[in-house]
């Protein structure tokens, strides 16, 4: 199978592959720094011409009255053409992230449920016959937006992805997918699947490039019906005033510093083993990172002492071994902000239980890794607990009760998602209900369903996405009213 990424040098613009007018992009192997690939990405002009082809074909009545389940038949091909290519998509995404080959194929896979699922929403919603108050008939249906986006970050693109463009296209909309220029490769192979699936020309259009171009221009266009982020939290606010100028819907998947809570009755190798993999997996690369820890005072020295132990017997490795569970960050500048972060700690404090540094050795010396790290001794009003790192750093505090803890979990900007181990299910029930997050897993930490909404709180975000209801959600509701009494409406009777 080819796996070479070095030949890509276009966009998919409306259907066509054509070259890029903007500024050129390189993605880098963040295992060794080798160049994987310089294109031209999207300009101004390119968005222009994307939304021009995507209102023609948003419009055009081979696509606008298709049945539902003649649409869904696009997206089960595109489920199945991404399965059919998971092992390039993977390969394609790891050189591009960094990410291990495991990680990749399960977000490849991933993207292929997600058109699957999207595709089946489809075929069984249903429209809502509501409750007459007169002599008529009363329907609420739904129907589509027309042209809108999806800007995807740059850690887990593929997946991302698929959750913005299946659901749009299941609506019945266009959609422009804008990626982030730090990884900016997956998408293209997106774009072949979905060609490959003979999507009509047009729906689909990929625009990697600057955001202060490409998706500045994407937002404040007067036809984008719709735009979906997931990204940080400033560029999110931006969004959002630009979007209201507009009045146009939004969803936005922001920044997170969520909490995981260990309670004295847990069971703790499951509690050492979720915790590590909430933080360290992606290389603590995710918005919903569990990069705060509290864990009751009666176990806190006895439990950080094993969840030190574990975490030093991590293996940090290449992307492409298959024994590495904590691969390099994405970028150089990237690796840097995050050994500032825990510079700032040590400065504010805090104390280094492990990492918080480069791991030595000639295999990591091309690399943009860094150490898991375990930092105590600071206060939950910190820089480092108020602050998102996006890297494998912990922050470590204990708790004396729960009130003690609901108050500082909930006492943060952010509201993505959080994490409880305990084996009293009614205790776990009633502080998942109390804690202000958008998902809280219980004895367990980043497991995901396309069948279940994801979003957040407060800076964390606004909107949900997946679920049935994320067909809806790029969608517009429309109320149908049909008279059944035959007759004249009374007022205007007399003067007939």
């Amino acid at each position: 199978m080819d796996h070479n990424v070095t030949a890509q040098d276009k966009l998919y613009i409306g259907g066509e592959w054509r070259r890029g007018r903007g500024a050129d992009i390189t993605s880098n192997f963040p295992a060794d720094g080798s160049l994987n690939a310089t294109l031209p990405g999207a300009s101004v002009e390119d968005v222009d011409l994307a939304i021009e082809r995507a209102q023609d074909a948003v419009n055009d009545p081979s696509w606008r009255k298709l049945l539902p389940h003649e649409r869904a038949t696009y997206l089960y091909k595109i489920s199945e053409g991404i399965a059919r290519h998971a092992d390039r998509i993977s390969h394609v995404q790891s050189r591009d992230t960094g990410k291990t080959l495991t990680e990749t194929r399960a977000l490849a896979m991933s993207a292929s449920g997600t058109f699957r699922y999207m595709a089946a929403a489809l075929e069984t919603m249903e429209d809502a016959l509501t409750p007459s108050r007169g002599n008529y008939l009363t329907m609420s249906v739904y129907e589509p937006l027309g042209v809108t986006a999806g800007i995807t970050p740059w850690n887990s693109p593929i997946a991302s992805d698929a959750q913005k463009v299946a659901p749009a296209l299941a609506a019945g909309n266009a959609i422009l997918l804008k990626p982030s220029s730090w990884s900016p490769l997956v998408c293209l192979e997106l774009a072949r699947v979905i060609e490959e699936a003979g999507l009509p020309k047009g729906l689909f259009s990929t625009l990697p490039g600057a955001g202060s171009i490409v998706g500045e221009r994407i937002v404040t266009h007067k036809a984008i019906r719709k735009v979906s982020f997931t990204g940080g939290t400033e560029t999110g606010r931006d969004i959002a005033r630009k979007a209201a100028a507009k009045l146009m819907p939004v969803s936005l998947e922001l920044g997170g510093k969520s909490p995981t809570i260990v309670f004295a009755d847990a069971d703790l190798d499951l509690a050492v083993a979720g915790v590590m993999f909430g933080i360290f997996s992606s290389t603590g690369q995710s918005c919903i990172a569990g990069s705060r820890l509290f864990v009751e005072r009666g176990i806190y020295d006895a439990f950080v002492a094993k969840l030190v132990a574990a975490t030093e017997r991590l293996k940090v490795g290449h992307p492409f071994e298959a024994t590495t569970q904590v691969a390099p960050l994405i970028r150089p500048k990237h690796r840097d902000e995050v050994e500032e972060h825990v510079a700032k700690a040590r400065a504010d404090g805090g104390k280094i239980l492990t990492g918080g540094e480069r791991p030595a050795g000639s295999d990591y010396k091309d690399g943009t890794y860094y150490r898991p790290t375990i930092i105590a001794g600071l206060g939950n009003d910190s820089r480092l607990c108020r602050e998102e790192v996006f890297g494998p750093v912990l922050a470590v505090l204990p708790f004396d009760n729960e009130d003690d803890l609901i108050r500082q979990s909930n006492n943060n900007d952010y509201g993505l998602a959080s994490g409880i181990y305990t084996r009293d299910f009614p205790k776990a029930w009633r502080v998942a209900r109390a804690l202000d997050t958008g998902t809280v897993w219980i004895n367990t930490y980043k497991q995901f369903s396309i069948s279940t909404p994801f979003g957040g709180t407060k800076d964390s975000g606004v909107g949900r996405e997946k679920g049935r209801d994320g067909v809806r959600a790029w969608m517009a509701q429309k109320s149908l009213y049909c008279d059944l009494s035959q007759a004249p409406h009374p007022w205007a009777k007399s003067a007939l």
